[in-house]
């Protein structure tokens, strides 16, 4: 019998229930099959493509859902942004309690919770309803992915660990690149309500899959601490934040919102820094910070991150608006960038191995600045102009491609073997939150250069529409040259290290 001391008694009742057997075991069938743990990869891709497939799709679904709702675009982004908010909060959190109490349990329960947050999105009456749904998305999403390279890592064999993690980044990138299409033509043929609805086939196999195909948890450790302080205030710091960014112009940058928002997220970032220092089990190691090649690599994370997901923003607005492109058409165009980004992504990968970060990464983001100025000449209204600004498109993939690998790599190279798990942790968290303020960025400016109040983009002549956007490009540009100027810096010990790997 497992012993519960009367203290932490719901943490030690949950914990006690997952050493007693209660996560169900793989079918026997499927278990002694000699490729079994090719199942388990393969159960696992299923939601990391499902994830991209999502978060792509949602970016071609912005334009209609601005006119379905008569919403300004601040509103609107909250449908994104929301979600990687919730993401960025949770992922750490559900990372966490997995450690302690199994991850097959949280990883099932994950699709059941992303089902029933695709259902009720498409069932919103209204955009703040659709808001709250995405957000129990989200946590179904965190559950998934804080899971996700967790049961990949304990299935497979050091040898063969690399192909399991290969396959997982490249149905991630199957999705990235699949779901502005599949947005666009759903779009064009069933309505937007399916964008949503059509994950619920998809999260239903994955539950299914995941209930009789993934392994039981290993075994537990006796007694594990949990940082609630931590818990209750990333996600209020991380909100209140990016809320400053997303709704300054709508609310005024001195309005008594922006102005509380701002000391909220100020207040509970200093909170959370605190808890974090003082606990010996923080949801985030932010002492791994003070490694000059870790700050920098996530620096350069959180910018590059922010011009790519800008770019998502911006892309299908200016095609469906400016040039009357219908959703599946711009979806492909869209598609063109993560396609792109994922078959130059392994090159990356080999380059950080031969000559390590600094090259690659900064060669990438110059690559990707002059995508953004090709976008920048090339997107005027002009029917004509519509392949190059697809090429431009492609240039941007290709210079994201040969960075994220080798900045991402770094990243992991520069933290301690014993905190990998922590430093990934951080790396997603600073990841979401790049694409969120992209995202937050991109919408703020477009309204602000279109000089509406209600920052909308409906109903404005296409040269203004133009200007607006190419003035989102210059911010990209800023974004993207920040990055290649910290990958310029990277400290040389990091790069002499990886080079002289065997």
């Amino acid at each position: 019998m497992t012993d519960i001391s009367p203290g932490p008694l719901s943490i030690g009742a949950i914990r006690a229930a997952a050493l007693e057997g209660r996560e169900p075991p793989p079918l026997k069938a499927v278990e002694r099959l000699s490729s079994y743990r090719w199942f388990v990869v393969g159960t696992v891709c299923i939601g990391a493509c499902m994830g991209q497939i999502d978060a792509s799709m949602t970016q071609v679904l912005l334009p209609r859902l601005e006119e379905e709702f008569g919403a300004r675009l601040s509103s609107v982004s909250w449908v994104a942004v929301a979600y990687l908010l919730a993401m960025a909060s949770f992922a750490p959190i559900f990372g966490r309690l997995a450690d302690m109490f199994g991850r097959k349990l949280l990883y099932t329960a994950g699709f059941v919770v992303f089902i029933v947050g695709s259902g009720l999105c498409g069932y919103a009456p209204n955009l703040p309803c659709l808001i709250l749904f995405r957000v129990m998305q989200a946590v179904g999403g965190a559950l998934i992915t804080s899971n996700s390279v967790a049961v990949i890592v304990t299935i497979m064999g050091p040898e063969e660990r690399g192909r399991g993690l290969g396959l997982q980044s490249a149905a991630q990138a199957i999705g990235l690149g699949a779901g502005p299409a599949i947005g666009g033509l759903i779009l064009d043929t069933l309505g937007w309500q399916w964008v949503f609805w059509i994950n619920v086939p998809l999260g239903l196999a994955g539950a299914l899959l995941g209930w009789f195909v993934l392994p039981r948890s290993g075994s537990l450790p006796a007694r594990e601490r949990f940082d609630w302080h931590g818990a209750i205030l990333i996600a209020p710091a991380l909100t209140a934040l990016v809320a400053v960014l997303n709704e300054a112009h709508a609310w005024g940058p001195t309005s008594p919102g922006v102005l509380l928002c701002l000391l909220i997220g100020i207040g509970c970032v200093v909170l959370f820094g605190r808890a974090e220092r003082r606990t010996k089990a923080p949801l985030l190691d932010l002492g791994l910070l003070g490694k000059p090649a870790f700050l920098l690599g996530n620096a350069a994370n959180f910018v590059s991150y922010a011009a790519l997901f800008g770019v998502f923003f911006l892309v299908p607005f200016a095609l469906v608006r400016i040039y009357d492109d219908t959703a599946l058409a711009a979806g492909l165009r869209l598609s063109s960038l993560p396609v792109i980004l994922g078959l130059v992504a392994p090159v990356g990968g080999m380059l950080y191995d031969r000559v390590g970060p600094r090259l690659p990464t900064c060669c990438g983001m110059l690559i990707c600045i002059a995508g953004l100025g090709m976008l920048y000449f090339w997107l005027d209204g002009s029917a004509d102009r519509l392949p190059l600004v697809t090429l431009s498109l492609a240039v941007i993939g290709a210079g994201q491609g040969l960075f994220i690998s080798p900045n991402s790599s770094a990243i992991m190279s520069a933290a301690p073997s014993t905190e990998t798990g922590q430093a990934g942790s951080v790396l997603n968290v600073v990841r979401l939150l790049g694409i969120s303020t992209g995202i937050a960025a991109g919408s703020a400016l477009l309204a602000i250069s279109l000089g509406r109040s209600s920052g909308s983009t409906l109903g404005l002549p296409a040269a203004q529409l133009v200007s607006a956007s190419r003035d989102v490009i210059l911010l990209l540009v800023c974004f993207s040259a920040m990055a290649a100027a910290i990958s310029l810096v990277r400290p040389a010990a990091a790069v002499k290290a990886k080079a002289v790997r065997p």
